[in-house]
Parts: structure tokens; sequence; C-alpha cells
């Protein structure tokens, strides 16, 4: 076979996903607020130290009952007192009493049920009745019965978005261990940015690997120092020098193919990185390079991640490649969260697997995907329409109803 795809010394996407999930070290750990760990990696697990609820507490606006009889409909209650929440009653309920209650007041004892405004008849300001029947221990929120005192809440590795900081703040959690936060450079060469439209007449482009690489560090949850490199092999080498022992992780735009401009893998060697891939057999982003640099007193290496130039072959390489490295120094090393989907139209071949985007859908209760035109390494505008990376195997013309596999992109 001959072409792109067919060049000796490549990869495949599944073993670059491999090492670059596997190979790198996980960073330390270190405790801090909960409240200022959003989309942290737990670095320690985490016990309940209460029960949730920690007591016993009305689940609707009502009056908590004490009946032992089978029919409440024919009963009447004495209205003895008023239960807000944050308060607490010391009131013992006696057979036919009722107490007022609103949401999340405790439950006094001697409660049998809890019965919803909405079916309480009253007869007088000390006296109610029921106008349906309603079951023992109806509406009652029991000690315990989410979270008990010394039960796992969450395990090592757990992503700590927006909900799980909420269920853990419930649970009364106020510091967690989490891995440490990579230190993260990016560079992005090149000489052809354009800073005004005018500039464009002179063979200039506007930059959109600058912005999208600071959006998507920022929507990650990352602070980052974006830096924009002229294509010199001298300036090359100086930042690369100075970001290897104290950064976690370069990450580089253009540079790394074969060009006579392209120094980012001469100048990383010169600097002390060791390659652990260079090309992958995709489509976009075939010359992907990945390498890493051992510090003498440094108990972490820094890790480089060489992107291509063309911003789809950065937007790609991100979602997939960019994220799994983040997270595995973060320990999470499951790689891409892939899903299946139903293919909507014919697809020709190609000898590299390619990565498009597409938009996903549901049709009838079945995922389904669609590819987008505009696919070129150097076009972004499709990215108004997809909410998906599709992975579309190398050497194969597809027809609709085939099974893929993809990740959706958020962002």
């Amino acid at each position: 076979m001959t072409g792109c795809g067919a060049e000796r010394g490549l990869i495949s996407v599944d073993e670059a996903i491999e090492l670059i999930s596997n190979r790198p070290k996980k960073l330390g750990s270190v405790q801090q607020p909960l409240q200022n760990s959003l989309s942290r990696y737990l670095a320690k697990e985490i016990y309940s130290e209460i029960n949730l609820p920690s007591f016993s507490q009305s689940a609707v606006d009502g009056y908590a009952l004490c009946c032992h009889a089978e029919d409440l409909n024919n009963q009447k209650f004495q209205v003895t007192g008023e239960i807000r929440a944050g308060s607490e009653s010391h009131d013992i309920l006696s057979e036919g009493q009722a107490i007022r209650i609103f949401t999340g007041g405790k439950i006094p004892e001697g409660t049998t049920h809890v019965a919803r405004q909405e079916i309480v008849s009253v007869v007088s300001p000390q006296e109610i009745s029921l106008t349906e029947h309603i079951r023992p221990q109806a509406d009652i929120r029991f000690t315990g019965e989410e979270i008990q005192n010394g039960q796992l809440l969450a395990q090592v590795g757990q992503f700590l978005n927006i909900g799980s900081l909420a269920a853990l703040s419930m649970a009364g959690v106020q510091t967690v261990d989490v891995y440490r936060a990579p230190k993260v450079a990016v560079l992005v060469t090149g000489d052809e940015v354009a800073q005004k439209a005018e500039d464009l007449a002179e063979g200039k482009i506007f930059d959109a690997n600058g912005p999208l690489l600071k959006a998507w560090f920022e929507d990650y949850g990352l602070d980052v120092e974006l830096i924009h490199v002229a294509d010199e092999a001298a300036q090359v080498t100086q930042y690369f020098d100075q970001l290897k022992d104290s950064h976690d992780v370069v990450i580089t735009t253009g540079g790394v193919s074969v060009g006579d401009y392209d120094f980012v893998r001469p100048c990383a060697f010169e600097v002390g990185f060791e390659q652990i891939f260079w090309k992958v057999k995709q489509k976009p982003g075939k010359p992907l390079f990945f390498a890493e640099y051992f510090h003498p007193e440094s108990d972490h290496p820094c890790y480089l991640l060489g992107l291509p130039g063309n911003p789809a072959a950065v937007y790609v390489s991100m979602q997939v490649y960019g994220k799994a490295l983040l997270d595995t120094l973060q320990g999470n090393s499951a790689g891409p969260d892939w899903f299946s989907a139903i293919l909507d139209n014919d697809l020709k071949e190609d000898t590299r697997e390619r990565f498009l985007r597409m938009h996903a859908y549901f049709d009838n209760g079945q995922l389904k995907v669609k590819s987008l035109a505009k696919q070129q390494s150097h076009m972004l505008s499709n990215l108004m329409q997809a909410n998906c990376l599709v992975r579309i195997p190398a050497s194969a013309k597809l027809e609709a109803g085939y099974i893929l596999k993809g990740v959706f992109i958020s962002n």
C-alpha cells in the first residue's frame, strides 16, 4: 500500500493513547479546601464522618402525626405546636396529636406519619383531619438513609465536578487531598501570525491556536502560561531550557514535522528531552510528538507534547491526547471515554485512521452520528455544529449503519 498512511515508523492511535495514559508518573498530592478543588482529582479516599440526614426530618410542609390506627381518614388530630427547619421541638407526640412541621424540620419523638399540607383539612386552629389515606412513615427522611457514618463517599481518582463538590459539602467535608494541578506552559510557534487585518496581505494569518488553547485550559480548570515563539531555533531552545525545570508539561503547536523551520524536536533533544513517540497513523495530527525530560535533582519529569500547527489538528490532539496526559498526571489513566454510535451517512476510505468532527443525536432512542463538511486540518468552522469526535477506521469504506466509537466534546 502507498500513501501517507503507509509511512514507516508510525504508531497506531491506540498505541499512542496507551503510552500517554500509562508512561507518565503521577504528580504528588496536596490538601486544600473543598471549595477550591473544582476540576481536581482525589488523591485520598473520603469517608463520611456523619449520617446523612444527620437526624430524621420531614420531606414536606405539613403535619407530623401520631396514629397507630390503620384508617387515618376517620381521625381528628390535636395540633400542639410548630417545628420549622433549623429549630427543634422537645415535644413528644401522643396518640391523636399532631405538630405543624416544615420541610427539613426535625421529626419529633412519637411520630408515625407526616401528612403533606395538601391532604390536610383544618377543622379549627387546634384541630385537623386528613382528606386522603397515607402509609405509615410517609414523607419522613430517616437518619442515615442516604449516607451512614463511616461510609465510603469518594475513591481515589474521583473527578471533582460541581455535583461531587455539592455532594461532599452536604456530607460536611471541608478539605480534600487532591493531586497537584500540573504546571503547564504552551508555546505557539510561528512567524505567520497576523495582528490586524492589513497583515493578511503580507501572507500572515490570524492566530487560532493561542485562543483555542487558552480557552481549552480554562475549561479544563488550569491556568497556563501562553507564549508566542518565532520559528527560530535559538528561541525555541531557550524556552525549552527554561521550562523543563519549572513545569510539568510543555505543549507546543507547530514545528514538529520535517520542514526547514520545524525546530521543536531537535531543540527538545538539545536540552535533554527523550522521545517517547513521534508520528501517529491518524488524520489530522500525524506528526504528534511526545517526549520526557528527567531532571537529575527532581523526582518528577517534564513532559513535552508537540502538536502539529494546523488548528484542527491542535483541537483534536488536545481532546484526545492532551486531556489523557493531564488526567494521567492527576491519577486518572483511563484514557478517553469512548461511546458507541450508529453512522448516519456513508464515508469514503482513507489510508489513515481519522478523527472526524461530527454531530451526535438521538433518533428513536438510538445514538447516531452525522459527519460534517469541511474536515481539513486547517478548517475549524464545523466546530459550530460538532459535539463529538468520531474514530473512523483506516482503509475502510463505511456505509450508513456502521457502529463507530467517539468521544463527546463540550468545549
